[in-house]
């Protein structure tokens, strides 16, 4: 007996989100994705009862990519969820599953395991993260006031963050079935946007602890208000390029946007035509960012577990730790390494971190860089592989669709062997070009920084996942005024 036969009845009966029957209105997708988009904001705001003062967030720089809030009930953001992507990602690479993605029966035991995945991950993420390390201290007074005691009021801040780590699997779910885009994608859309929005409005006298903007800043040099070293001496020139000024920050951010728009128009199309319908003409298009950049989240995510490993270990291990392994110093409440193997395999996340120390530490930074380069852009290209070939983007499953739609390639026997063997000229190549430069990308933005400190892959994914979100409101727009199309593409017209 195979384990699919073995977990198939648990498997199958994991809840989810019912599919509609038949076409969903536009409007009506538009509708959902904005109310759980609201949800979303309203539960960041939403603080866990019983933690109490101190501790730092453990994500850190990764906040942006992970989504969620410190201290919320979204603690974990999309975590749990991405590091199961990640082990599903691993075991359908190697093979270790067998299962089908285009056998409905297979989909349903997919999407089964990811969910069971994701409450595992919820678990080996939330517990630590609740009881090792002080990141969520408990409030005693709280605890005195329940009659509980403390390590009690430590699983109820756990079954917190573990409901909103579940909420997220399914707002993401009803948006990818009832909505438009992807509900992982929009969340670090909405996470980021609200960095962007700050770094460039933020004035800090409406509320305590913030920090000005990049025009409020600008508005206090022209003024005088905001002292300002003189251009002409080093550090004048520094503070007005990476510091108050901002100025590298605001070129890299712009860049970015430039760089992924372009990048997403840069394709090759193969020319199609309709089997049945004469004059019916098309093109596929295969995108220089063919994987998109989402494989990028992979990544991040599993650097940020790396990161997550250290802290815990220092938390456990205090000065016992060995120093080969890392040494960490606290900082804003959260320990950072700076030195030992977690202290090269931490990213680079702004231009302090390798400018500042370039005197006093040069083979250590470079080090650093070259590690942290390597991870990305080996990262970036090996995740886009995966990515493509498990989520039916790769030949052999694109064939089959464009066979099935009734459209073949001019010139070339109608077969889908022969379809793949076209679109294996040109997919794996691309995926894995276009892996690896947003992987480089992403690195160059972290190291010449960003406004409002949003990492480089953060503004990468932001932008990819608005233009691909352009694009598919587009095609909605299109197939909801022509319903015919709905139909050649497969779609019911009910």
């Amino acid at each position: 007996m195979s384990w699919k036969e073995t977990a198939a009845p648990v498997l199958t009966r994991m809840p989810s989100v019912t599919r509609p029957e038949g076409h969903v209105p536009f409007r009506r997708k538009l509708a959902w994705t904005g109310g759980v988009l609201v949800l979303y904001f309203f539960l960041t705001n939403v603080l866990l009862y019983g933690v109490g003062t101190g501790g730092g967030d453990i994500y850190g720089q990764f906040r942006s990519i992970l989504a969620g809030g410190q201290g919320s009930i979204l603690q974990l953001g999309i975590g749990p969820i991405v590091t199961a992507s990640i082990v599903l990602q691993l075991l359908g690479g190697a093979d270790l599953l067998g299962l089908d993605t285009n056998d409905p029966r297979d989909q349903v035991l997919y999407q089964g395991l990811q969910k069971l995945l994701v409450v595992v991950m919820i678990f080996l993420t939330g517990l630590p993260m609740v009881f090792l390390g002080n990141f969520l201290p408990t409030d005693p007074q709280v605890a005195q006031q329940l009659g509980i005691p403390t390590w009690g009021l430590s699983w109820i801040i756990f079954g917190q963050i573990a409901v909103g780590a579940i909420l997220v699997l399914f707002m993401d779910e009803v948006i990818s079935k009832w909505g438009v885009g992807s509900g992982i994608g929009l969340f670090i859309v909405a996470g980021v946007s609200q960095r962007l929005i700050g770094g460039f409005f933020s004035w800090s006298g409406l509320s305590e602890g913030a920090t000005d903007g990049f025009f409020v800043t600008w508005f206090g040099i022209i003024t005088g208000s905001v002292p300002i070293g003189s251009p002409l001496t080093l550090t004048g020139l520094q503070d007005l390029l990476l510091g108050a000024g901002a100025i590298i920050p605001l070129i890299t951010t712009l860049l970015i946007f430039f760089i992924v728009v372009y990048a997403e128009s840069v394709r090759v199309e193969i020319p199609l035509s309709h089997s049945r319908v004469k004059g019916a003409r098309g093109r596929f298009p295969v995108k220089l960012i063919y994987a998109s950049v989402l494989p990028m989240i992979l990544v991040r995510a599993l650097q940020a577990n790396l990161q997550f490993l250290g802290r815990i270990l220092h938390s456990q291990l205090g000065d016992g730790m060995p120093g080969w392994l890392g040494e960490y110093v606290v900082q804003q409440g959260v320990a950072q390494p700076v030195g030992g193997l977690f202290y090269y395999l931490a990213p680079i996340y702004s231009p302090q971190d390798w400018l500042g120390a370039l005197g006093t530490r040069p083979l250590d930074i470079l080090l650093r860089i070259g590690v942290d380069l390597t991870f990305m852009v080996a990262g970036g290209a090996i995740f886009a592989i995966f990515w493509v070939e498990t989520t039916g983007m790769g030949p052999d499953a694109t064939a089959k669709q464009i066979q099935n739609s009734g459209m073949q390639i001019p010139g070339f026997r109608k077969s889908p062997g022969v379809i793949e063997k076209v679109l294996e000229r040109y997919i794996p190549q691309v995926t894995v070009i276009g892996g690896a430069l947003v992987g480089l990308l992403a690195v160059a933005a972290n190291m010449l920084g960003t406004i409002g400190t949003v990492s480089g892959t953060g503004l990468l994914l932001t932008v990819s996942i608005t233009y691909k979100l352009y694009e598919e409101i587009a095609e909605e727009q299109l197939m909801e005024m022509h319903p015919m199309m709905r139909q050649m593409f497969g779609q019911s017209s009910d």
